[in-house]
């Protein structure tokens, strides 16, 4: 589930058409009430055409040539919601009845529709490093360590070498996107380090939380074979679908861990999407942690060697 963002997608349907793109929609339940439904049709019996919020606000008329490629640009901020058709604005106005939820793509039987070059972009996100220090961090090292790791801002990244220990937030989170770039300096083609980020852990605590798995692995040429849960899989709930990052790279990795449901993109691909149905409590090892919590890189042993730059987060509503 996500709140504030610009989504962006090309679709094409033919001279009937009637389609629609669901924003902060509920899994339950009719998706266009739970939410809000983008209109993909020229025609409609109510006057809810092309980019409209059906049975909200209605768009400036505009007609989709029918066979052909179109754009749909949506942005939602708060309550504040702007439609663009192939780049031209047909909606701007204001509904507050959804928050947070998910989107979705509409097919209605019969009317075939084609959606392609989907893209997401978060909204809101504020930087909690600032590229040459590590205020607002804090270090700690595991029970007697025999390396205990160093943590320095070197190039616009915070750096680590040595482990194991953690680097945690000051703040607290519990519904959120978190954004950064992470590249692991892996020392020959035959060691890939193991790292983590664990969200809504404990101050203080080693290791608590969920850990969203660093680690470029895989077996038998197969990225979709991924070892020890993968880069971007939920450690020990949900392997990544398919390993994407490289050692020796930066890659851009997006969590979103809202209520009982983590999710986890790198480089824009969707690798995991857990939901977690235990009981809720604090220890995520054995419950579900809904409660807000830190958030901290991991060293995870003394061949560790990692880059984490770019780090963002956007706070969700509940």
């Amino acid at each position: 589930m996500i709140a504030d963002y610009v989504l962006k997608c090309d679709f094409r349907t033919g001279a009937e058409g009637n389609s629609g793109v669901f924003l902060r929609s509920a899994k339950q339940g009719e998706p266009d009430k739970t939410g809000y439904e983008v209109q993909i049709a020229n025609k409609h019996d109510k006057g809810y055409t092309n980019a409209s919020l059906v049975g909200h606000v209605k768009a400036t008329a505009a007609t989709a040539k029918p066979d052909e490629w179109h754009t749909m640009e949506m942005e939602a901020e708060g309550d504040h919601f702007v439609i663009k058709l192939d780049g031209k604005k047909l909606l701007d106005a204001r509904n507050s009845q959804s928050r947070v939820g998910h989107v979705g793509l509409q097919y209605n039987k019969d009317k075939k529709v084609e959606f392609r070059n989907i893209k997401l972009k978060p909204l809101g996100l504020k930087s909690i490093f600032d590229g040459k220090s590590l205020a607002g961090w804090k270090i700690t090292n595991a029970p007697k360590a025999d390396q205990p790791p160093v943590w320095s801002a070197k190039d616009g990244a915070i750096h680590v070498e040595k482990g194991p220990g953690q680097l945690e937030t000051e703040g607290v989170w519990d519904n959120l996107v978190l954004r950064m770039e992470v590249r692991t300096n892996a020392p020959d083609v035959n060691h890939h380090p193991n790292s983590g980020i664990f969200i809504r852990g404990d101050h203080g605590g080693f290791w608590t939380g969920y850990e969203d798995q660093i680690r470029n692995e895989y077996k038998d040429g197969d990225r979709t074979q991924a070892v020890d849960f993968g880069t971007g899989g939920i450690y020990n709930r949900q392997p990544a679908r398919r390993v994407v990052s490289n050692d020796g790279e930066f890659s851009a990795i997006h969590s979103s861990p809202t209520a009982v449901t983590l999710a986890v993109w790198i480089n824009g691909f969707p690798v995991s999407d857990f939901e977690d149905e235990r009981p809720e409590g604090m220890n995520a090892r054995t419950e579900a942690r809904l409660k807000e919590g830190t958030i901290s890189l991991q060293a995870h042993d003394p061949t560790t060697n990692l880059d984490f730059k770019n780090i963002q987060v956007a706070a969700v509503p509940k």
